[in-house]
């Protein structure tokens, strides 16, 4: 066998993906808000980068001149006293009108805070009046409510953590247990119903009973077998059922979010204009702008390290700007053939929402699906029927028994519609709700009906019934 080296050439092709091709893909991908946050990283970080600013308001530039006090009145006098009224800060009456307005402002302030769990608990203790060895147990052991107002963990591990007895944490959660919200500080969901029951005026004769021995069976709806073991009538059972299911079983859950409201901005709205349904950009973008001191800089000619620093800062610049460009012109191409298509259900509802791939709006405009797929994550439309995820359009196509094609959403609406309009003593199986499907031309299996009606967070029809 013979060894040799030799030279070849040959053509080979490969996909490369440039620094500039990877930013295009991960703007295509970003929300409005991300997206505002890239540009102000890149504007710090790119000398080059400018945000124009917004001019002033002409009537603030007016208002400027009017009372720039460098120009006096032409009879050489000059009112003193109306100059101190309107330009001395400290001022007698200006102060006063001051230190009301923040007064107020400062009120506002406080009262719009919400306070979460913690906080309010804590309050609460304080204003108890109890102190040492309790308060400070106490404190801990709000620190270790979860977000329902459920404790976490044993009280013997708390106590053997905090090297007291058993006694001392349970004294001081039973008085915890007296604070508002109502059912706070228990340690299952039984005691949480209780500690309801015990603040509570009007309580059924039968829902302390229910509550204490019965709880896994009532979850099963073995309504029956409560009702016979308990010696009462259905009936009965049924008023104790819906007494006890007015209690909250997170009492905690409302105040642990106060400091979560996340708002959602639309990345595209669609308004309906003379029966045209009109797309527009939300992006509110800053005008961006390449700074001419720089351009001049390279034109007059610099070092060369200081020449290549700013090229390549400009032809960054430029290839974010072309990029910023192209997801406005992607997004809105995506938003317009998802309103062609859906245009029946902006029209008449969720009943005639259109089953929709990627793959479909792909091929309409021109791109490859993961394009489209990365233009419409995390993004969200406003139109005339309200807000919605762009994704919220795409779902599977399910066959009808004449021919026709449903979405998978409008099939859950029709099955929700059935639920709601069912005998509340008879529910509907799943094999029933088959049937009437079926009369309205919707061919699904009993197991699909099954997978949906859970997706949806609907039970069983043994815990739907009602007596």
């Amino acid at each position: 066998m013979v060894m040799n080296f030799e030279l070849k050439i040959e053509q080979s092709q490969k996909i490369v993906m440039t620094l500039e091709l990877q930013q295009a893909i991960a703007l295509l991908q970003l929300s409005a808000l991300e997206l505002l946050d890239y540009i102000q990283e890149e504007v710090i970080n790119n000398p080059v980068l400018e945000i124009q600013e917004k001019e002033e308001n002409d009537f603030e530039t007016e208002k400027t001149s009017d009372n720039n006090p460098s120009n006096p009145p032409e009879n050489g006098s000059f009112e003193w006293e109306e100059y101190f009224n309107e330009f001395e800060p400290f001022y007698s009456r200006d102060k006063i009108e001051f230190h009301k307005s923040t007064a107020a402002s400062s009120l506002d302030y406080f009262a719009c805070q919400e306070k979460n769990l913690q906080e309010h608990l804590t309050f609460q203790l304080k204003m108890s009046l109890v102190s040492g060895k309790k308060y400070l147990i106490g404190e801990y052991l709000i620190g270790n409510l979860d977000s329902n107002g459920y404790l976490q963990g044993e009280v013997t591990e708390h106590a053997r953590f905090l090297g007291v007895d058993d006694a001392e944490i349970l004294k001081a959660l039973e008085l915890i247990q007296t604070f508002e919200p109502c059912g706070v500080g228990a340690r299952t969901l039984q005691e949480c119903l209780l500690l309801q029951l015990r603040e509570h005026k009007d309580v059924h004769s039968f829902a302390k009973a229910v509550i204490e021995g019965y709880l896994p069976e009532l979850a099963r709806g073995r309504y029956r077998e409560i009702a016979h073991k308990l010696g009462i009538s259905m009936k009965e059972l049924q008023e104790a059922v819906d007494f006890i299911r007015t209690l909250n079983p997170k009492p905690g859950a409302y105040l642990s979010g106060a400091g979560d409201v996340r708002y959602i901005i639309p990345d595209v709205i669609v308004e309906k204009v003379e029966g045209e349904y009109v797309i527009i950009i939300n992006d509110n973008i800053p005008h961006l702008f390449i700074n001419p001191f720089y351009q001049n800089l390279v034109r007059c000619g610099c070092e060369e390290s200081v020449n290549s620093f700013i090229k390549k800062r400009l032809d960054s610049a430029l290839w974010l700007l072309r990029s910023i460009e192209q997801r406005r012109l992607t997004l809105y191409k995506v938003t317009e053939q998802i309103i062609k298509i859906q245009k029946p259900f902006l029209e008449k509802g969720i009943y005639f929402l259109k089953p929709l791939t990627l793959k479909d709006v792909a091929d309409k405009i021109g791109i490859h699906e993961s394009t489209v797929s990365r233009a419409t994550t995390n993004k969200y439309v406003q139109t005339p029927r309200g807000l919605y995820s762009l994704k919220f359009f795409f779902s599977s196509s399910i066959g009808g028994l004449k021919g026709e094609v449903y979405s998978a959403l409008s099939i859950k609406a029709h099955l929700k519609e059935l639920i709601e309009e069912e005998k509340h003593n008879s529910p509907y199986s799943d094999q029933q709700i088959k049937e009437l499907l079926e009369k309205r031309g919707i061919q699904l299996s009993r197991r699909t009906i099954t997978k949906y009606r859970k997706e949806m967070g609907i039970p069983a029809s043994s815990q739907r019934r009602r007596i």
